[in-house]
């Protein structure tokens, strides 16, 4: 018995923007990377557009001027989606927040935490290190105060501080009225994300 043909999905692959990107990202205007490839600007700022397809050779020949695996341009993206209702919570040695993590749990280079800090709420009464290379708060609402070993710098909303992970410090929301809401950006990602 003969097995059943598979039925094409008649999903059209689009690469011209990957294209795009690879070509700008490689510094060649459209009129240089056509006159490498033989082929006419016009022709490959319509692939560009993915108005119309390339031959296979011409693909190759385009991939080869840019030093670009073809392979690249068909790869899936990893994409992940972490909304702020079904995120989890960590426990990061603070006090009245309430701590989500924002990116997937094996996720090394970046971590992203989102605070809810109550009035008065704070990262810990004492000063801490993170064992990443940077660290970047952005408050969203309200305000905290960022403790340094020789420094207090008061964040507002719209503002964000950048500083190394290995610098020693603590914050706090001094407000005795107003929650801080804050997006704490960690990179790359000190731990494994479990909770």
């Amino acid at each position: 018995m003969r097995p059943l043909p598979v039925s094409p999905s008649n999903n059209e692959i689009r690469i011209g923007s990957r294209l795009r990107a690879a070509r700008q990202a490689h510094g060649y205007t459209l009129d240089q990377l056509a006159s490498a490839a033989g082929l006419t600007k016009g022709f490959l700022s319509r692939v560009e557009r993915d108005e119309t397809s390339l031959s296979v050779a011409s693909l190759i020949t385009l991939c080869e001027v840019m030093s670009l695996d073809v392979g690249s341009l068909f790869t899936v993206p990893d994409v992940a989606l972490v909304r702020r209702d079904g995120a989890p919570a960590i426990n990061l040695g603070g006090a009245g927040v309430d701590e989500r993590l924002m990116t997937p749990r094996g996720q090394s280079r970046v971590q992203v935490v989102h605070t809810d800090a109550e009035p008065g709420g704070t990262g810990g009464s004492d000063f801490y290190t993170i064992n990443c290379e940077y660290e970047v708060v952005y408050v969203i609402t309200g305000g905290i105060e960022m403790l340094f070993t020789d420094r207090r710098v008061q964040l507002s909303a719209g503002d964000a501080l950048t500083f190394p992970g290995g610098e020693p410090h603590t914050w706090v929301n001094s407000s005795p009225t107003e929650p801080a809401e804050l997006i704490w950006v960690l990179t790359p990602a000190p731990w494994s994300g479990s909770a």
